[in-house]
C-alpha cells in the first residue's frame, strides 16, 4: 500500500470518531448547552477531514459509505454505552445490512484490474 491510500483510510478513520463525536456530544447538550460547541467543532472536523479523503483520491461513494455506515453503526453501539439507549437485535439486523450494503459499494467500485490483485 503506497502512503496515499493510507492516508486517505486514516483520515477517513479521523473523519468518523469526529462524526461521532459530534453525534454523541450532541445528546449530552441538550442538558450542557456548552458541548454544542463540541458537537460544531466534531462536524466541522469530520467534513474537512472527508474532503481530505476525497483529495487523497478515495471514490465518494466509497468514502461516504464507509463513513456513513461506520457513523451509524458507532454511534447506535456507544449510545447504547453512554446513554443507556437500546440496541435491538432488529436494530443489530439493520446495522450489519447497511454494513453489508457499503462492503457491495466498496468491491463494486474496483475495477477489474483490481480485484484480480
Amino acid at each position: 500500500m503506497t502512503a496515499e491510500p493510507a492516508r486517505a483510510w486514516l483520515l477517513l478513520a479521523v473523519a468518523i470518531g469526529s462524526e461521532v463525536t459530534g453525534s454523541l456530544a450532541l445528546k449530552a447538550a441538550l442538558d450542557r448547552p456548552a458541548l454544542y460547541l463540541l458537537v460544531a467543532t466534531g462536524y466541522l472536523a469530520s467534513f474537512v477531514c472527508l474532503g481530505l479523503v476525497l483529495r487523497a483520491g478515495m471514490a465518494l461513494g466509497v468514502a461516504y459509505g464507509i463513513w456513513g455506515a461506520a457513523g451509524v453503526a458507532l454511534t447506535a453501539v456507544l449510545s447504547t454505552l453512554l446513554y443507556d439507549e437500546p440496541l435491538t437485535v432488529l436494530m443489530g439486523v439493520g446495522i450489519a445490512l447497511v454494513i453489508a450494503g457499503v462492503l457491495c459499494v466498496e468491491l463494486g467500485a474496483r475495477g477489474p484490474a483490481e480485484e484480480a490483485t
